[in-house]
């Protein structure tokens, strides 16, 4: 089959043997897959969990047909439109857990749209719900709005019963179109008092739930734009790994600072959050009322180009890859 390989050189279409599925997989006929963040630091030389490195083919969120269903792999079946997320995704085939896979709904949706919701859906039903405990009535920030991920979370955030969703971005034509996806305020993050909106928004109390994609560079701002005993989550570090961060006003506002990644998680508490996370969502899913848009599809082979838009942070919504019809 073909893949986007890595190599010391870097992003390399090769052929390489289809991977076969073990019992508790799914091999799915991959024919759309959206890009992350993490794909493209990793082609930078980072890696991701136990990915990365030379030889790792790329690609972290699909949709496609199931060619062949391992043992203990019920509810799936050959033909069957599926969505997932799961690793090696820049392929012709790619194997997933039946944990992480969906059905994609019979409501017209294709398969590049379908790939652009997997990991949004589950990071920020996970972020927003169970780690930042939104409870009906409260204001959610999120920071990093109009990156596919930050749309879906607004959206998210308003199904969940927030009375109030703020997002940022330091783009004003990306600003601009977040009322589109939930947002009731825009907020400039490259304004070096952005939160002073925040708290002019909120009758000078702060958010109560602040997802952070950002981290670094924004985390004191953070902390100032969230109310005492608000909650702070973790799930993004695009403003850089370390930082300046003011422990005095961390006590003072008494916040939960909470991290989340999926790459310490067991196979186990990742399937709780496709489960937690169908349970409140998927009937939105399927009524078409949760969307990312898509900025740009590229083919399969132009891997390496879409990974240098996606890194140029030009886009608004999702990069996706093509993988054939």
């Amino acid at each position: 089959m073909k893949a986007a390989v890595l190599t010391e050189k870097g992003l390399e279409i090769r052929d390489v043997p289809a991977p076969k599925p073990k019992p508790g997989e799914i091999l799915v006929r991959v024919r759309a897959c959206g890009l992350n963040r993490a794909e493209v630091m990793m082609a930078s030389g980072y890696r991701h969990g136990n990915q990365g490195g030379a030889g790792t083919i790329l690609g972290l969120e699909f949709s496609g047909e199931v060619v062949e269903a391992g043992a203990d792999a019920a509810g799936f079946r050959p033909g069957q439109r599926v969505m997932c997320t799961g690793n090696g995704a820049y392929a012709e085939y790619a194997v997933a857990e039946a944990g992480r896979a969906m059905a994609i709904p019979a409501n017209n949706m294709t398969f590049e749209q379908a790939a652009t919701l997997p990991i949004g859906l589950q990071t920020m039903h996970d972020a927003i719900v169970t780690q930042g405990r939104l409870a009906a009535g409260e204001t959610v920030l999120i920071q990093g709005a109009s990156s596919g991920v930050g749309i879906i979370g607004m959206q998210i955030a308003k199904l969940m019963g927030a009375r109030q969703v703020i997002g940022t971005s330091s783009n004003a034509a990306r600003r601009a179109r977040l009322k589109e996806y939930g947002a009731d305020l825009a907020v400039d993050a490259g304004d070096p008092n952005w939160s002073d909106q925040v708290l002019a928004a909120t009758d000078g109390k702060g958010a109560d739930v602040v997802i952070d994609m950002v981290s670094a560079s924004v985390a004191n701002q953070n902390m100032r734009a969230t109310r005492v005993l608000g909650r702070i989550v973790n799930i993004g570090r695009l403003g850089g790994f370390k930082g300046e961060f003011d422990f005095d006003l961390h006590a003072l506002r008494r916040i939960d600072y909470i991290g989340a990644t999926f790459r310490t998680r067991s196979p186990a508490e990742v399937h709780e959050i496709v489960r937690r996370m169908r349970a409140d969502l998927w009937p939105a899913v399927e009524a078409g009322k949760i969307r990312i848009p898509i900025d740009r599809v590229f083919p399969l082979a132009e891997a390496a180009a879409a990974q240098a838009h996606m890194r140029a942070n030009a886009h608004f919504g999702k990069v996706v890859l093509s993988v054939g019809s």
